[in-house]
């Protein structure tokens, strides 16, 4: 077996963002080099001791935590989730669920690890932002020429051919910052996008948080709780699905294994205007380019993909 690819994540640290942790932690493909948790489903000083917490309780609290953004590009004041996030995610951001081991120092600059770590970034690395991108644009901002020369970087979030989650055009962590979305890829860097069009197509059961509980482990207990309080809302908001959705738990996945995803190879731009803020659309101006930056993801092997979910996050909970 090959060495380990070095993976980082960039996480606005809610429920869907702790299972992606755990499926990082189950996946021998990869090992975690260290954390971004910035403003999202929760205050970036939420998401810090968030992710602080679930590593300590996932039996890896030597995995270094950086503190991201807590406010979008164009935003003044530091953002506070709205009652609707707060419905979503708790208002802990992990359910209500109180995990042990809170003790709680102000982690490093964000910015500054993800500038070190993305100018000296191996054609291995994985960089997997799974809330708004104002980390990495705000790194791109700095230094232009990373857009060209990074790694493709798979981004949960956008809806191309669905509706949106926040309004009828845009998805949530889009939306949180439109205008570092559309820096990120108006750039020319190399993304796979994993947005609500598939998203939406893999969901997490009672029938399996009722198998981590029976791990009979803390995090199983933990972590079926926390999921079992997300699927509750799910319940109201999506009865349809059966389940929640597993946002960001497939955005790892598809970095790890991008041949899980069917992609279209296009070029990006968001809408920074009203009515359709936050909307994703193929770029007028470089439909006829040859060279495409982006690649959507539109159909997913949901089966492959939750058989490996199932086994690599039981193999992360059962471990603690």
């Amino acid at each position: 077996m090959s060495s380990p690819r070095t993976l980082i994540l960039n996480l606005d640290t809610g429920i869907d963002d702790a299972l992606a942790l755990a499926y990082a932690l189950g996946s021998p493909e990869v090992e975690l080099a260290g954390v971004v948790a910035g403003y999202g489903n929760v205050t970036a000083d939420v998401a810090a001791r968030n992710t602080l917490a679930l590593l300590r309780l996932l039996g890896h609290p030597e995995i270094p935590v950086y503190r991201g953004a807590d406010r979008a590009l164009a935003a003044e004041a530091a953002f506070e989730p709205p009652a609707g996030v707060v419905r979503i995610h708790g208002e802990n951001g992990l359910g209500g669920q109180e995990v042990s081991g809170w003790c709680y120092a102000a982690p490093p600059s964000g910015a500054d690890f993800l500038a070190r770590a993305l100018r000296s970034a191996a054609d291995d690395l994985l960089y997997v932002p799974t809330g708004p991108l104002t980390d990495l644009a705000g790194t791109l901002v700095r230094a232009p020429e990373l857009a060209r020369t990074l790694p493709r970087v798979t981004l949960m979030g956008g809806a191309l051919t669905v509706p949106g989650n926040v309004t009828p055009f845009a998805e949530a962590n889009i939306h949180n910052d439109p205008e570092a979305a559309d820096v990120v890829l108006s750039l020319g860097l190399r993304t796979r996008v994993i947005g609500l069009d598939v998203t939406y197509q893999v969901v997490l059961t009672r029938e399996d948080t009722a198998l981590w509980r029976e791990l009979g482990t803390p995090a199983g207990r933990v972590f079926a709780d926390m999921a079992d309080h997300y699927i509750s809302v799910y319940e109201k908001n999506n009865p349809h699905l059966g389940g929640c959705a597993l946002h960001d738990p497939l955005a790892v996945a598809a970095a790890i294994d991008p041949t899980l995803v069917s992609c279209l190879s296009t070029n990006l731009r968001v809408e920074l205007g009203e009515p359709a803020r936050g909307r994703l659309v193929c770029d007028p101006d470089r439909l006829r380019d040859a060279e495409k930056s982006a690649e959507v993801a539109l159909t997913v092997d949901a089966p492959r993909f939750l058989d490996e979910f199932r086994a690599r996050v039981a193999r992360a909970l059962a471990a603690r």
